[in-house]
This record gives C-alpha cells, structure tokens and sequence, in this order.
C-alpha cells in the first residue's frame, strides 16, 4: 500500500525537511499535496519546485478541503490556530494526522481532543527517535533517585522559535513529574530573578535558550549533594525530526481511531517484526 501524505507549511524549514524525508525515504510514502498558508505566492506550483528538482506532482495549494480526498494521512507542524483549523478539515473527511505543532493553551489542546476524537492522531512534540528513547531513561532515573535530587530542565532552540519552554521540554518535566508522583502544574518553576529564598524541594525547573540556529537541545539535570547525572539530547538537523514523523504517519494509517504518540509509534512497529 502506497501512503499519500499531505504535509503543511512546506516553505518552512521543518516543512521543507518533511518533503526530503517523504520523497527520499521510505517508498511505501508519497508526497501527493503540500499546504501552504492562505496567499502565498507558492499556490499552485509544484511540490518539487520547493526542493529545487523535478516536479513531483503533488499540487500546493492555500486551501486544504481541495486536496483532503488526495490524501491517505497529514503531517502538521505548524502554530496551534492553523493545526486546528486543519484538523477540522481532518475530522471531517476521516483523514489520520501526524501532528507535530507545540504551543498550545489548555483550551487549545482539548478544543484539538474535542474534533480529533473520531481520528487517528500521533501527536508528539518531537519525533526524533533518540528523544523518545530520552524520556525513558529520564522515567528510569527519576523513579531510581526520587526526592534525593533536585531536578532542572534546560533547552536550547533557534531565534525563531516561537513558543518556551519547549514543548519536549515541558514533556520531560511531565515525565518526571509522573514518576515521582508530583503533579507537574504544582512545581514547575519557569522563571527565577532577584531574592527567590531556598530551593523548594520538590521544584522541576526550566530553562530555555534562543539563540542562532541551534536545532534542539535537551538536558534533565538530577542533582544530588555530591552528585549529578545529566541525561542529555542533542539534534543536529531537523531530518531526525522528520524522518520520525514520517515513520508515524506510515504507521497511523493502519491504525484504529484513537490518540497515539511516537512511542507508540516505536514500540509497536517494533513488537509486530
């Protein structure tokens, strides 16, 4: 079964790597739409024009509910407002989506559960195989060390990203949080400045970094009085990222209804060699 992907923002740099990823990776993929935001100047043009070679034969096009009978699943990293807009098209054309997209608010996320709850959906906020691994040696660690540790997140992102902490970051936090049996919206401490007294005990800090074109950088620090582990992911290219969503979106399309993430993705592709 060949798999035809939609993939939106392609002018973008993820969106650019996700069209690399789709025509010269697997070949159970195709790129068969590309979705651009409303007006752009790359409507109507070839997909492949954005790669520089040959025309692929797959139409860009501002407006999704044109090409949704073209395909099979849709990959979304773009800003929250788009992704919703994009999934309503989703939900009602039974088309699975991959959706990579950070920075939602609480009402954004459930308003996103609320129209998606017929569909397959992979969300993940980052589909990098080494990250997915990094949250289970991350839940490993802090079941292992518990309250005899202080534990601080740091990230690190290109100028340009738009949304902090990091979503994978905020996600490292959720599982630790977890697996020592805190609730993460108690003691995440997102900013410190001036007198802020004693350390509270239970904090998970955050940190976050913007500078240059840092891909993506991840760090849980579990500092013990002598001691410190530091368990650490470092992406050099976003094609780790889109390589995994890819991967997802190959894999949802044979999937029930139903709200996935890349480890899901990993551990039953896995499970059904």
């Amino acid at each position: 079964m060949t798999v035809r992907v939609g993939v939106t923002g392609p002018g973008g740099r993820m969106g650019r790597m996700l069209l690399e990823a789709i025509t010269e990776g697997e070949a159970a993929c195709v790129l068969a739409a590309a979705i651009v935001h409303p007006g752009s100047s790359l409507v109507d043009t070839d997909a492949g024009e954005l790669l520089g070679g040959d025309a692929l034969g797959a139409r860009v096009t501002d407006d999704l509910s044109l090409v949704v009978s073209e395909i099979d699943v849709l990959i979304d990293f773009t800003v929250p407002e788009a992704t919703l807009a994009h999934s309503q098209i989703c939900a009602e054309h039974g088309v699975p989506m991959v959706i990579g997209t950070t920075g939602f608010t609480d009402d954004q996320r459930a308003r996103l559960h609320s129209i998606t709850a017929a569909l397959a959906v992979c969300q993940s906020p980052n589909f990098a195989p080494g990250v997915n691994l990094t949250f289970q040696l991350v839940k490993a660690a802090a079941k292992a060390l518990g309250d005899s540790v202080d534990v601080e997140i740091v990230e690190a992102h290109h100028r340009n990203k738009i949304d902090a902490p990091s979503g994978t970051a905020l996600s490292l936090g959720e599982a630790v949080a977890r697996a020592m049996g805190r609730d993460l919206a108690d003691v995440a401490v997102h900013s410190r400045s001036g007198r802020t007294g004693d350390r509270p005990r239970n904090a998970i800090g955050f940190s976050s970094i913007r500078a240059a074109d840092i891909v993506g950088d991840h760090t849980v620090i579990f500092a013990g009085d002598g001691e410190r582990l530091e368990i650490t992911h470092r992406a050099s290219s976003r094609r780790a990222f889109a390589n995994g969503a890819v991967t997802a979106a190959c894999w949802l399309v044979k999937q029930p209804a139903g709200q996935y993430d890349m480890q899901d993705a990993l551990t039953k592709q896995e499970s059904a060699r």
